[in-house]
């Protein structure tokens, strides 16, 4: 009795593996030890094998499923089992040859960044953690079969079978659904959001409230200190002084000006864009020669790479105000309220953009706009150039743009024929221009050809996933991966449906693991060449820009995007 049934059990325990399954799947996991943009560590490259090998796996499935629901010709038999043996063998060979080449593909990243090369990248490990992630979501997709299978047979006590295996489907669906988002994520994001505020909360010993009435957070100051947040106060108190740019330029120099408003300064961001304001026309920002509005990224953080420079380019005669909109980390602001940043961004431009129309032309600053990340997408948000063609604003520098800023993908998208995407030209240029480490790109009438009123850049890295993910490379190769490529690209980069986009989606989560000057850590030297272009900077000698370089490019004033109080790699 126990032997007859023995069989029967096996099969409903250890259900046989589709042979169309195991060779998508494998295909997808050879394709996932492939380059993309940035490198991987064996820990990542394992979770994004395993994750592919599921999807494929799920993919042949369904293909084997059609072919049985279009009742196509089926194999039997010895010849099925013939076919099985030879499937398997050819998955073991291509996955074998694939992992002994993995090295070699990482170190072809590796090469264009300047990095070490890697002897091995653990294929046993990436393995074993792919087979794992693999078995989970293998586990989850056939708890998925039984509780849709479950819900199908009750409810066909009532109705026909094919209407049963619907409901059945939208029950299974509503029901997982209803536990990722109401459960697990809920949970998650109450965490996150609780570690987050009580990060920016934080007041560090090493960085105690300014003394100088002109600082934002001083005595004299409209704004408390431990109102502006951990991003704002390490905002204001970091940077050149102005022995620091003096000693550099052998120039006279004066004290730049930062302003910062904390997301807990004032309830609206109507009231604390006022607070800004106040706060600029307090310290003398309007009498400066340059003013920065600045949006920063989800955290509240300031890129110090981009305001150091532009400091020094024009020997502290700066002003720059930024308004926090957030605390969370770029990534999860998006999911709670992705409007917002914008919103603020708009009542910040709108307070300082309408007084500053007030003063006479020619006794006010030079306007700019300024973000990164995300503050790229908000500050492009905050004002539309329509309202301002009257009188317009002096120009803008965004660095890191995601792919999903609007402006961005418009200009990008209508670029000059024969300009590439990583890098394009549009039209003469003297609106706006790309530039990554090299500069911009060299089309006649050259790089010297005239600027218009209004002078923006968009530097950006052909490397940065968060600036050229897109959700379409799911089944489309995109374009900045056709030839000829970014000179921070692995030419052995290759576009695999479905995979591709699993690859780019861990490399956005990668992206500030880079080195400074690829992926989404931009440089000090490439900030300096940007705000040359945009502020029009022509009082400093070739040998002086390299020497400031240099000195912006030492290790202790690299800059990074600034840590969190999340896993780190995780955009801020």
């Amino acid at each position: 009795m126990v032997t007859n049934r023995s069989p029967a059990i096996k099969r409903r325990l250890w259900p046989s593996f589709s042979t169309g399954g195991v060779l998508i799947g494998t295909l997808f996991f050879a394709a996932s030890l492939t380059p993309t943009l940035l490198p991987r560590t064996f820990l990542t490259q394992g979770v994004l094998s395993g994750c592919s090998l599921a999807a494929g796996y799920g993919i042949g499935v369904f293909g084997v499923w059609l072919w049985d629901y279009m009742e196509l010709v089926q194999l039997t038999g010895r010849f099925l089992r013939v076919v099985k043996l030879a499937a398997a063998t050819g998955c073991a060979i291509v996955a074998i040859i694939s992992l002994s080449q993995m090295a070699q593909w990482q170190n072809s990243i590796r090469e264009l960044m300047k990095l070490e090369p890697v002897d091995t990248v653990y294929p046993l490990e990436v393995s074993l953690i792919a087979l794992t992630v693999f078995a989970i979501l293998i586990a989850l997709a056939r708890l998925f079969r039984l509780t849709l299978r479950f819900v199908a047979t009750s409810v066909n006590r009532f109705l026909p079978g094919r209407v049963s295996n619907v409901i059945g489907v939208i029950a299974a669906v509503a029901l997982f659904w209803s536990v990722i988002n109401g459960v697990l994520f809920r949970a998650v994001l109450h965490v996150a959001e609780a570690s987050f505020r009580e990060y920016d909360a934080m007041i560090e010993p090493e960085t105690p409230p300014p003394t100088d009435p002109l600082k934002t957070g001083s005595n004299a100051s409209l704004l408390a200190w431990d109102k502006l947040g951990r991003a704002g106060r390490e905002f204001i108190s970091s940077g050149p002084t102005r022995e620091d740019i003096s000693t550099l330029s052998g120039r006279r120099a004066l004290e730049p000006i930062r302003a910062y408003v904390g997301l807990r300064s004032a309830a609206t961001p109507e009231r604390r864009a006022k607070l800004a304001l106040e706060e600029l026309k307090r310290v003398g920002g309007f009498e400066r020669s340059v003013l920065i509005v600045v949006t920063p990224t989800g955290t509240g953080w300031v890129d110090p790479a981009a305001i150091d420079s532009v400091e020094y380019l024009h020997d502290g005669d700066v002003a720059s105000v930024a308004l926090q909109y957030s605390y969370l980390a770029s990534w999860l602001y998006l999911l709670v309220d992705p409007g917002y940043g914008a919103e603020v961004a708009r009542a910040l431009f709108k307070e300082i953009y309408g007084y500053w129309t007030t003063l006479p032309r020619g006794n006010r600053p030079r306007l700019y706009l300024h973000g990164i990340s995300l503050g790229a997408t908000n500050s492009e948000q905050s004002t539309d150039l329509i309202e301002v063609m009257g009188d317009p604003f002096d120009g803008a520098l965004w660095s890191g743009p995601p792919y999903s800023s609007r402006l961005w993908r418009w200009l990008t998208d209508h670029r000059n024929p024969g300009s590439p995407a990583w890098l394009p030209r549009f039209r003469d240029g003297s609106f706006v221009r790309f530039m990554n480490q090299h500069g911009e790109a060299a089309e006649p009438p050259g790089p010297n050809a005239p600027w218009g009123p209004v002078r923006i850049v968009y530097l950006q890295y052909a490397s940065d996933p968060a600036t050229f993910f897109d959700y379409r490379s799911l089944y489309r190769e995109p374009d900045w991966m056709q030839p000829p490529r970014g000179p921070d690209v692995s030419p052995q980069l290759r576009w695999y449906p479905v995979v591709t986009l699993f690859q780019l989606m861990l490399d956005m989560f990668m992206a500030t693991e880079a080195p400074i000057g690829y992926g989404h850590v931009y440089a000090p030297a490439h900030y300096i060449d940007a705000w040359i272009e945009v502020t029009d900077v022509r009082d400093w000698a070739p040998e002086g820009i390299t020497r400031l370089k240099q000195h912006l490019s030492k290790p202790q004033s690299a800059a990074a995007i600034g840590p969190t109080p999340s896993a780190a790699g995780t955009l801020e």
